[in-house]
């Protein structure tokens, strides 16, 4: 019995160990999956990107991005917010983006700043433009209490983000002025 028992766990891990991809195996499946895409074979690079997702977070990402806009696949917006949801807690910045820009749309619920607040932080914070611009709208505003109003952490997200070219956040710049510089230094 202990013997159909070891034998029993060693298949399991040769198993687990057959499903798991290596890393350039994992590569090139996922550039499969974009030559498909952009090829025009969407559901192929959903089929593909679908058999990696538990592996690779952008191919995670990218699935939750095509069934968020039912691209190539039907649109599921609660299954895209919960793939989203995962990659973003795995620390991928741009699922933490879209998906805090699902919370603040109202795609999944009503719109739910609050629950988009600590997802826009941490993208912001590694340097997504969207994310970075989404995040200085709330501050020019005070978005609900969140956050404090504050102009000139506005500024600073804008000016970042519009250096990304996020076109949104020049404009803004255009509105409300760019960050005060601040005072130079005495000569000692």
């Amino acid at each position: 019995m202990r013997i159909l028992h070891i034998t029993a766990l060693c298949l399991s891990f040769a198993l687990t160990a057959c499903a798991a991809e290596s890393g350039a195996q994992l590569s090139a499946t996922f550039d499969t999956g974009v030559a498909a895409y952009v090829s025009g074979d969407k559901a192929g690079a959903f089929a593909i990107w679908s058999r990696i997702t538990d592996q690779d977070l952008a191919a995670m990402r990218n699935v939750a991005m095509m069934l968020r806009k039912g691209d190539g696949v039907k649109q599921d917006t609660a299954k895209a917010a919960a793939i989203y949801h995962r990659a973003a807690e795995a620390g991928l910045p741009t699922a933490q983006a879209d998906l805090a820009d699902m919370l603040l749309r109202g795609e999944v619920g009503a719109p739910n700043p609050k629950a988009a607040l600590p997802l826009l932080q941490a993208a912001a914070e590694a340097n997504h433009p969207m994310a970075q611009y989404q995040l200085g709208q709330m501050y020019e505003t005070g978005q609900d209490g969140l956050v404090p109003l504050d102009i000139e952490a506005a500024r600073k997200l804008y000016v970042t983000a519009a250096g990304f070219g996020v076109k949104e956040a020049g404009d803004r710049l255009k509105v409300i002025g760019l960050p005060i510089a601040p005072p130079p230094l005495a000569a000692p």
